[in-house]
Formats: C-alpha cells, sequence, structure tokens
C-alpha cells in the first residue's frame, strides 16, 4: 500500500481507557450479563458453529450463507472490549485461538469470508432488473462479512496489540482496495438495498486508515462514496442534500442506512468536504424528529415488504418495529457525532435509546435478545443465528466507551448513572471521579473527585433535556453558571480531593403524544385552496425521567385500549408509585373518570423480561367532535 497520508482532525471528546471506566446500576448489570452470556457462550474457539463456517474446506462449496458470516466480527468486536474492561483471562484466550484460527485460514490474496470463489466479492456479477429490495445478481453478504471483520479485527488489535489482529485486517483491506480502486468492481453491485449492505465498508475502512494512515485506504474511501454516488437509487449524500428523507433513500432501511452515515462520519474527520457535515446533520435531524420510538431506537417497518425500514416521515403506529440492529447503527451514529462535535444532543439520545429500547431488547441472562420490540406488542427472543443477537451485544459493549469521555479542558459526564472513571491529567495528575445516584429511577446524582494534584480544569455534567428546573451545587453551593436541560453544566474551577458535586433531577411523570393525520390538499378551478383532514389518530404514553413507561395487556387480555383524557396534559391524573418487592423502579397509575385507572412500569423491564409477554405504550385516544379539522377550506 501506499505512504501514509495527513492525519485526522482531533475529537472534540475522547474516551478514556476502558479499565478506567466502571459502569454501575442497570448498564453495569447488562454488561456484566453480556459478558457472562453471549460473548461467553456464543463463540468459545474455532470450532464454534460461527466460526467454523470459515473453514477453507466448508467455504469452497458455499453458494448461499447469507449474512451469517458477520456474526464473527461482530463478536470479536463485543468480546474485545468486554475482555478490556473486566481483565476476563478466559475470553481473552478465546479471543486469541480465534484470530489465529482466522488469519491461519485467510487466502493469500486476502480474502476471509464464507463464499465459494464464483460468489466471492471480487468477481464481477452480471446487471439483473430491480428487485423489491436491491438485491445485486446473486445475492451475497460477503463485503458486509469482511466489513464486520474490520470492525472486529481492529477491536482486538487496540485492546491486545500483540494478537497479530491488524496484519489480518490489513490485508482485508489490501483486497478491497484492489477489488474497488484497481480492478474496477462497482460496490454497489454487490450489496443488497441498492448497495448500501457493501457501502457500509466505508465504516472499518476509515479505522483501518486511522489506525495505519495508508493512503490507499482514504482513496478506497472516497472510491465508495464516488460510486454511491453514481447509483442514482442511492446517492447517499446528493440525496441527502436535497432534503430527502432517510425512507427515500435506496430502500430506507434504517440499519445500513445509519451504519452508512457512521462511515460518512469518520471520512467527514479528513474529507475538509463540508457537505459531508451536512448530510450527517440534516439525516440525523431527519431521524430524531420522525423516525424514533419512545425508547429511542429507529422505528419503522408499517406498510412495507421488509419491516426494516424508516415509515414515510408523516407516519406513526405504536406497532411499527425497531430493529435490535438498528440500535447498534444509530449508537454508533451518535457515538461519532457525540466525539467530531461535543454536542449533548447526541448524549442524550445515546442515554434514552440504552435505558429503554435497549435493555427492553436484551434478557436479563445476556444471552436471549429480541430481533424485533415494539412499542404496542409482543416480546419475542429470536433464534441462535439471527443477527440482533450479536448486534445487541456489540452495542451493550459501546456504552463503556460513551458514559465518560475527555475534553482539552477536563472531564465529560455524558451517561447519567452509578460508576465511576479515572482521567490523567498534565495539570492534576490522577483525577478520579465517583458517580453515586439511583439513577435513572431517582434524579438525586452526586460526584465526588479525588485530584491528585489541586489544578483547575472544567467537569463537564450533561442536564437532561427533559429536566426543566434542575438543581446543581458544588460543594453545597448553588452553582451560578448556566444550567440550560440538553446541554452540559461547565464547572471550570480549581478542584482537590473531596470536591463534592450535586445534581438535582425533578422526575414528575411527563406525558407524551403522536398523532398521523392526511390532510388532502388540492387547488378548486378557480385557484382557491381546497384543504380537507380524512384521517386523524391520536395516542398518548407517559414517561418519567429518561425512562419510557408501558403496561401490560390491558384488563389481563386487551392488546389496545381506547381512552378519554383531557387535552389539557395538567389535568391528567398521574401518580407516582412506590416500588415494589425487589423492583428498584417507580410505577405509575393513570386514572380516568370512566374506568378503572391503568398502571404502568418501566418499558424496558416490564414483565422482568420474560420471553412473549405483552409491552403496551401507547393508549388510543378517543375521537372528539364530528372530525372536521379547523383548517378544512374550499367546501363547495
Amino acid at each position: 500500500m501506499s505512504a501514509p497520508a495527513g492525519p485526522s482532525t482531533r475529537d472534540v471528546q475522547r474516551p478514556p481507557a476502558p479499565s478506567h471506566v466502571r459502569l454501575g446500576g442497570l448498564l453495569g448489570e447488562a454488561l456484566e450479563a453480556n459478558r457472562r452470556g453471549r460473548l461467553s457462550t456464543f463463540v468459545t474457539g474455532p470450532d464454534s458453529p460461527a466460526i467454523a463456517i470459515f473453514d477453507p474446506a466448508q467455504r469452497a462449496h458455499n453458494d448461499e450463507g447469507d449474512w451469517y458470516g458477520e456474526h464473527a466480527g461482530k463478536w470479536l468486536s463485543a468480546a474485545a472490549k468486554a475482555a478490556a474492561r473486566s481483565g476476563d483471562a478466559t475470553l481473552e484466550a478465546h479471543l486469541r485461538a480465534v484470530v489465529g484460527y482466522l488469519a491461519d485460514v485467510q487466502d493469500a490474496d486476502g480474502y476471509l469470508g464464507t463464499y465459494a470463489p464464483a460468489r466471492r466479492f471480487m468477481v464481477a456479477q452480471p446487471p439483473k432488473p430491480e428487485s423489491w429490495n436491491g438485491e445485486p445478481a446473486l445475492r451475497t453478504w460477503d463485503v458486509w462479512t469482511h466489513s464486520y471483520l474490520l470492525l472486529g479485527l481492529l477491536d482486538v488489535h487496540r485492546a491486545f496489540p500483540d494478537s497479530g489482529a491488524l496484519d489480518a485486517a490489513r490485508r482485508i483491506g489490501a483486497l478491497c482496495f484492489r477489488t474497488f480502486c484497481i480492478d474496477g468492481i462497482d460496490i454497489t453491485s454487490v450489496g443488497n438495498h441498492h448497495g448500501m449492505s457493501a457501502t457500509v465498508l466505508l465504516d472499518p475502512v476509515m479505522d483501518l486508515h486511522a489506525l495505519t494512515g495508508d493512503a490507499d485506504l482514504l482513496e478506497l474511501a472516497r472510491r465508495i462514496v464516488e460510486q454511491m454516488a453514481a447509483n442514482p437509487r442511492l446517492a447517499l449524500v446528493e440525496r441527502a442534500l436535497e432534503g430527502a428523507d432517510p425512507s427515500e433513500i435506496a430502500t430506507g432501511k434504517a440499519y445500513q442506512l445509519c451504519w452508512n452515515l457512521v462511515g460518512l462520519a469518520k471520512l467527514a474527520r479528513v474529507s475538509g468536504d463540508p457537505r459531508h457535515r451536512q448530510v450527517l446533520d440534516a439525516q440525523w435531524q431527519a431521524i430524531a424528529a420522525h423516525h424514533l420510538s419512545l425508547g429511542g431506537g429507529p422505528f419503522g417497518g408499517i406498510g412495507h415488504r421488509s419491516r426494516e425500514v424508516f415509515n414515510p416521515a408523516f407516519v406513526f403506529d405504536p406497532q411499527a418495529y425497531v430493529e435490535t440492529c438498528s440500535i447498534l447503527a444509530w449508537l454508533q451514529l451518535n457515538r461519532e457525532l457525540l466525539a467530531i462535535t461535543g454536542d449533548a444532543r447526541h448524549a442524550e439520545e445515546i442515554e434514552r435509546t440504552a435505558y429503554n429500547d435497549l435493555l427492553g431488547a436484551q434478557a436479563p441472562n445476556g444471552e436471549d435478545w429480541c430481533y424485533y420490540s415494539y412499542a404496542n406488542g409482543r416480546r419475542i427472543h429470536t433464534n441462535y443465528w439471527r443477527c440482533c443477537k450479536s448486534s445487541g451485544a456489540m452495542a451493550i459493549e459501546e456504552l463503556q466507551g460513551i458514559a465518560w469521555a475527555e475534553r482539552d479542558d477536563g472531564p465529560v459526564v455524558n451517561l447519567l448513572g452509578p460508576g465511576e472513571a479515572t482521567f490523567a491529567r498534565a495539570d492534576a495528575g490522577r483525577v478520579h471521579i465517583v458517580q453515586d445516584t439511583r439513577y435513572p429511577f431517582d434524579g438525586a446524582v452526586r460526584f465526588e473527585l479525588d485530584v491528585e494534584r489541586e489544578a483547575t480544569f472544567a467537569l463537564r455534567i450533561r442536564v437532561p433535556a427533559w429536566a426543566q428546573d434542575a438543581a446543581l451545587k458544588v460543594n453545597g453551593v448553588a452553582f451560578a453558571g448556566a444550567l440550560v436541560p440538553g446541554d452540559y453544566a461547565c464547572i471550570a474551577r480549581s478542584w482537590r480531593s473531596g470536591d463534592v458535586v450535586t445534581l438535582d433531577l425533578p422526575m414528575s411523570p411527563r406525558v407524551h403524544r403522536r398523532s398521523y393525520s392526511n390532510i388532502q390538499v388540492s387547488r378548486a378551478p378557480d385557484g382557491s385552496p381546497v384543504r380537507q383532514q380524512v384521517l386523524h389518530y391520536r395516542w398518548i404514553a407517559l414517561g418519567r425521567g429518561p425512562l419510557a413507561y408501558a403496561t401490560g395487556l390491558v384488563d389481563g387480555y386487551k392488546t389496545a385500549e381506547i381512552v378519554r383524557l383531557p387535552d389539557d396534559d395538567a389535568r391528567i391524573r398521574i401518580d407516582t408509585l412506590p416500588p415494589q418487592g425487589d423492583d428498584a423502579a417507580p410505577g405509575l397509575r393513570l386514572h380516568f373518570d370512566d374506568r378503572p385507572a391503568i398502571d404502568f412500569a418501566p418499558y424496558y423491564g416490564i414483565g422482568a423480561r420474560a420471553d412473549r409477554i405483552w409491552r403496551l405504550t401507547w393508549l388510543g385516544l378517543a375521537p372528539v367532535g364530528d372530525g372536521a379539522d379547523p383548517e378544512d377550506c374550499g367546501a363547495l
């Protein structure tokens, strides 16, 4: 490969070493369940089924295989992070054995997939008529598998630099460069969803470039973006700049689109192209405004053959799907944007997703996961080979590197919840911060600092966007600076050991409303507007702090309910119920005038996260009036 290219721009936020962070509470329990469950049992060595499919004798005759090769890279990535944070020697040994095996079976040209030679991504395929999901001439997940292998190998290298993982990754990178930059194969022709399942390669290629500085890899990244642009059904950058909603780009597949944006964010660090940042901001804004469930996950699939695509921006349905794989990609996109911009809104979305849809998809044993989660629907644990079991395991491990961060001028608290972190600073030496709290169940958060040398630096603590009237004190004295919900409280002062910061977040129940309406718009022959609402449904849901709340089957058997409630949120009667038994979470009780009250619990934990239980987040609101809209006009 070529000589190194220029350096990347420096991120605003940077994570501390994994071993310098400990998460407790709900997130810490989820991390430990993940390590003991999925990561310690799914793969234990080269003979595990997810690794054995890379056996050259098996792949030489494999013309099928779908996405199953992805599990190896996902496990490598998640297990490397878990082993690094925990010091789990057995997990580390499994990682080293698997990396050694994969390096041994990697072909001389760098190929490390699961397909027979004629089906590999290096072989040009003839064009075919367009399919409903944009598949190439031969259905393939070959580049997809290599993309996850790259991510996994690089995460192993970061955790264990002597493992040999980087060498295997570099060989994959060299093969991809030859295929797409020298041999001229169009990457969008070897991936599903009009190429989006192959152009995800942009993400790990930029990671490999960041580690090696290899200029060929930057050329490959730019070639991928060029080939995206040349495919009119994909054209990610161009369509986004034209104002296209995420649902309108390629097939609108949430998982793949978000992962492509992750790669574009990494390219934006070095490209110097302002359009890349414009695309990221516009697509993030559109997803956040129109395509997230109350629990934070990418939401869609209603009225589509594919259950995993974004709905049109105006469509809302409480029975829509959240694919756990798309939660992973959404977390990673916010991770990148948070690092690049330091904007608290990205940490806000990560926390919302983590405490609701992510924990709500994981079973307490750390092994079972939901493929799909529904705001209103049944919880179903998926089977061995499903993609979302490995995506969920990866997503949980992302939290360790996001919860705390460091800027040039001091530490940052991104996620609220029990835990601690240690930072090494030139001015203060070792800075250790303990976060003591029952959050997300309680709004009282206490930070205690242990500082090796008294020094002046800034401590940033994120104030949630929902936390109106939050209060912050330093050593018992009210904070005099700005305290803006949805932003960081920046406390710049001289710190010494024993200093204490307290954050008090009021946690009153909150009402959420959503609607789905259709207004027919046209012009009469005289040019005057004609407008009439022909469809209008309304729903209501409850939240408290960062948590979305849900109930089970209403009255023990109903999968939906229509209720009458005041239009004024302040007139709705909601009680906060004390925790029951071993449950640490307060409940909510919603009162009505014409039926018994309904009790709600946090969405993530309802029914003890058991398989086949029902969760109902949204209640339908009864129609009012005759259905006419005040803006109807043009009646003859």
